[in-house]
Parts: C-alpha cells; sequence; structure tokens
C-alpha cells in the first residue's frame, strides 16, 4: 500500500511481505506446530522455574539450618514458610516461561521481515488504528462485564485460578505487578497468541479460522481445567470471556495490520481491571 492511500480503505494486508512465496506444507499443520512448540517451550521453561526454586528454598534452608545449629523446629518453621513459591515467584516463572515460549516461535517460527515491520509502524501512524483499539478495548471491558453479570443472575460466579496470586501481589509488589499485567503480559501473550498462532492461518488466507483456533489457545490458557475449584459451568463461562477476548484482538490485528493496536487493547483491558481489583474490590 502506497504512503498516499486513503485511511478508510482496505487496511495493511496480513503481516507479511505480499511478493513473498508462501512456503510449502499445511498451514493448519503449521499453526498446530507452533502450538505444540509453545506447549513444549512453556511447560520447559516452568520445570526449570520449579527447580530453581527448588534449589533456593534447599540452600537457603540448609543455611538456616547450619547458622542455627540444626533446630529442629527453626528448621521445621522455615521449611513450612518456604513450601510454595511467593507471589513474586510465582509471577516471575509465569513470565519467563510463557514470555520464552512467545520469543521463541516470534524468532524461529514468525519472525517479522523489514517491509512487515516498515508497514505495521505505518498503520501505527494512521489515527484510525488507534481509534479501532480504543472501540475494541470498551467493547471488551463492557462484554466481558456483561457475560459476568448474566452469569451471576444464573448463580455461576467462577474464580479466576491467579485471582489469590493477584491479591498476594498487590499487596508486597503493586507496582512490580502493574508492571506485569498492564506491560509485559499483553506483549508477550499478543505476540504468541496474534502474531505466531494467528498470524500463521491469517497469511494463508484463512483468517477465519485462525480467530477461531487461536482464541481457543488463548482461553484455555488463561483457565485449564482441573488446576482450580471452578466447576464446568464456572469454566465456560472464563472459556466464553477470555476466548471473546482473543477474538477481538485477533481481529483487531487483522483490521488495522499493527500488533501494536491488540497490545494497546490488553494493556488497557488489563489495566482498567487491575485497577478495579485494587481500588474497588471488584472481581
Amino acid at each position: 500500500m502506497s504512503a498516499t492511500t486513503p485511511a478508510s480503505m482496505t487496511p495493511p494486508l496480513p503481516p507479511a511481505v505480499p511478493s513473498s512465496p508462501r512456503k510449502p506444507g499445511s498451514p493448519l499443520a503449521g499453526f498446530f506446530i507452533d502450538l505444540g512448540i509453545g506447549i513444549a517451550v512453556l511447560l520447559s521453561l516452568s520445570l526449570i522455574g520449579g527447580l530453581v526454586w527448588g534449589l533456593y528454598r534447599g540452600a537457603i534452608i540448609g543455611y538456616q539450618a547450619a547458622r542455627e545449629g540444626a533446630d529442629a523446629s527453626a528448621v521445621a518453621g522455615l521449611t513450612q514458610q518456604l513450601g510454595q513459591p511467593g507471589a513474586l515467584a510465582q509471577i516471575l516463572m509465569a513470565l519467563s516461561a510463557t514470555g520464552g515460549a512467545a520469543l521463541v516461535l516470534y524468532f524461529f517460527r514468525r519472525r517479522a521481515t523489514p517491509a512487515e515491520r516498515a508497514l505495521s509502524f505505518q498503520a501505527a501512524g494512521r489515527p484510525s488504528t488507534w481509534g479501532w483499539t480504543l472501540l475494541v478495548a470498551t467493547g471488551v471491558i463492557i462484554g466481558s462485564n456483561l457475560i459476568a453479570w448474566l452469569a451471576k443472575q444464573a448463580g455461576i460466579e467462577p474464580v479466576p485460578t491467579n485471582l489469590a496470586l493477584m491479591e498476594q501481589a498487590m499487596t508486597r509488589f503493586p507496582w512490580f505487578l502493574a508492571l506485569f499485567a498492564v506491560v509485559l503480559a499483553p506483549a508477550y501473550e499478543e505476540l504468541l497468541f496474534r502474531r505466531v498462532l494467528f498470524g500463521r492461518l491469517w497469511q494463508a488466507g484463512r483468517p477465519v479460522l485462525g480467530i477461531v483456533l487461536s482464541s481457543l489457545a488463548f482461553a484455555l490458557v488463561h483457565e485449564i481445567p482441573g488446576t482450580s475449584a471452578n466447576g464446568p459451568w464456572e469454566i465456560a463461562q472464563l472459556w466464553l470471556v477470555y476466548g471473546g477476548m482473543g477474538a477481538a484482538f485477533a481481529w483487531l490485528y487483522q483490521r488495522t495490520g499493527t500488533l501494536w493496536a491488540p497490545i494497546a487493547a490488553h494493556a488497557l483491558n488489563n489495566g482498567i481491571a487491575l485497577a478495579a481489583l485494587m481500588f474497588l474490590g471488584v472481581q
């Protein structure tokens, strides 16, 4: 698209050089290969994070035992205190695992070319891009709260898996939590789910399928069955919220032609949710 094309016309082409030849193979197979690699990297980094925590825990307990003269009660108390990673450690492990998976997939599977980056920055310079971003973010916030309200009328009140972690982090590390939730998490999640997963099928001319599959993956990562006390209906509600959010951000990416738009919309959504949780006590 030339620099003189009106902003009201069709947005830039998918995040790929239009004249570049497509790689052989099924784009759907490529999607699931990307997804499998992402899950493998995420689980591997989570395991490494757990091992690092275990080594740290063992070193602290060993040091304290030596310092206290191997006092059994002191060692037992410290062992109980260090039984599970704290809020900061859990956030850092989540950041390294999911962020690491996003970066590995981006750099090795869906790295942007100079032409793609130029199109993205061109799109980011259009005022209409940010109008769409604000509109989508507002719609996501209103839609999520409407779904929650309707579900509550039916007696369905799920508790997000990470709620306890968020509340603990708000008390002890509010500024780091804000950095994580409003800046870091939106950036790596959009890189993984929109740029890599959705972008592959969008580039192949199958954006609707890309929206559906990437949104399902986005919902599942945010609420994994069996990791909380939520029942089937509560899980279904959370999947509907997260899936709708993922679909909206993917559509915004396609509409504007720049990943900066869904990153900003995601950050705005997280910022308002965090502010509500922090100042209003809204779940």
